[in-house]
């Protein structure tokens, strides 16, 4: 999913801020920045005009050596209504490349997913959600992010796009429980897309889409449409 350079953008200046946004996403996991500090640092990446600039935004940081474990270990709670760890927070970055989180995983409270000329896909269709909100912060500049969520989670969604957007695909019936869990998403999509699809465990995209038009067509009989 990655694209060339443009030829009027010098490629050591983009190798500068690519590197730069890496760090910030560390520093981040790192417990170093809050959400709202790197978000505002990123735009700032994303529109400096020079190797300076950017180096700037993370020489006010302490150093994080690669491959260090964090400087402050991330903070966990325990759930009081399964007994199990959960962290704070966690990032999921894709530069130039994908990344994924599937299968059985249990997301932290608040995971925020950097999508930079690459893309993330994100299936919490066999996540172990914790009770409660769940909050998912996408910034994707030229990429993308999908997330999957199964039936009977509450997804509330609010992202700001510029030239991409922010959409919801698939159907279900909305949960009947008051206590489902909650899943926050938003963030900010730049020449990119963050897209939110509803499906059954195991259940393939042209699936969803067949049992998508049978219930909407099943929903018209019963209200006499």
């Amino acid at each position: 999913m990655s694209q060339p350079f443009p030829a009027s953008v010098p490629v050591p200046l983009e190798q500068t801020r690519q590197s730069v946004i890496a760090q910030l996403a560390e520093h981040f996991a790192a417990d170093n920045l809050s959400v709202e500090a790197l978000e505002e640092r990123l735009d700032r990446a994303h529109q400096a005009a020079s190797p300076d600039e950017l180096r700037a935004l993370v020489s006010d940081l302490p150093a994080v050596r690669p491959g260090a474990p964090p400087v402050s270990a991330p903070r966990t709670y325990v759930s009081p209504a399964t007994g199990q760890h959960v962290a704070e927070r966690q990032v999921i970055v894709g530069i130039m490349g994908g990344a994924e989180k599937k299968g059985v995983w249990t997301p932290a409270r608040q995971t925020f997913v950097l999508a930079l000329m690459g893309g993330a896909e994100l299936d919490f269709r066999e996540a172990r959600l914790p009770p409660g909100v769940t909050e998912v912060n996408v910034f994707a500049i030229m990429g993308g992010a999908e997330i999957i969520v199964p039936p009977g989670v509450h997804v509330d969604m609010n992202g700001i796009a510029l030239m991409g957007g922010f959409g919801q695909t698939g159907y279900a019936p909305p949960p009947t429980d008051p206590d489902a869990p909650i899943l926050r998403i938003g963030g900010f999509a730049l020449m990119g897309g963050v897209e939110v699809s509803v499906r059954y465990p195991g259940e393939r995209p042209r699936d969803a889409r067949q049992r998508t038009k049978l219930e909407r067509k099943e929903q018209r009989r019963l209200h006499g449409g």
